[in-house]
């Protein structure tokens, strides 16, 4: 209900035009009970992206019997994108122009990004003789996460005729796979 508000909100006035109470209000529930939900207006905005980022690790740990952590990582990715289709977009993804959430988008993404860099890091570094803050292991958590970003934004951006998202992702995590398989000795 708190996101379904927002998102009628949030079109109607913009995002910094729309205020906590505006949403409580609008969804049936009190200020208190917002921030029973979530901690801050920006959650809002992140509502499916954090469900599928919470699935990471057991996608990962799904993903690690593969001998290859190269493959494991490309595998939990896909698994990661898998739930999103054309019957479930983050509408603040797609809505963002409309809403005025672009800055707020990226201002927020930051920690979200850092946290699941965080989870890839230390499952490649689990698998290899790296130790867990071993920057070439951050680096590719971070250049793996900077491709799935990019390709939920074009597929965001396909229209109607987007299908899953999966196939997005899989044309930008491989290239970063395959890429860091020789700084991580993997062949």
């Amino acid at each position: 209900m708190l996101q379904e508000a927002a998102a009628e909100l949030f079109l109607e006035q913009t995002y910094a035009g729309t205020t906590i109470e505006q949403i409580a209000r609008r969804a049936g529930v009190s200020r208190n009970t917002f921030f029973n939900y979530f901690p801050a207006k920006s959650d809002l905005l992140w509502v499916d992206v954090d469900e599928a980022l919470a699935h990471l690790p057991a996608a990962l740990d799904a993903a690690a019997v593969q001998s290859d952590v190269m493959e494991a990582v490309r595998l939990a990715m896909l698994d990661v994108a898998s739930e999103f289709g054309p019957s479930r977009v983050p509408w603040a993804l797609t809505q963002a122009e409309l809403m005025h959430t672009t800055g707020e988008l990226e201002a927020s993404a930051l920690s979200r990004f850092a946290r699941a860099a965080t989870v890839l890091s230390a499952f490649v570094a689990q698998r290899t003789s790296r130790d867990r803050g071993d920057l070439v292991c951050r680096s590719f958590a971070m250049a793996v996460l900077a491709a799935t970003a990019a390709a939920a934004m074009d597929w965001a951006q396909a229209g109607v005729q987007r299908g899953t998202l999966v196939p997005y992702v899989d044309t930008a995590v491989s290239p970063v796979c395959n890429g860091y398989r020789a700084p991580l000795h993997f062949g």
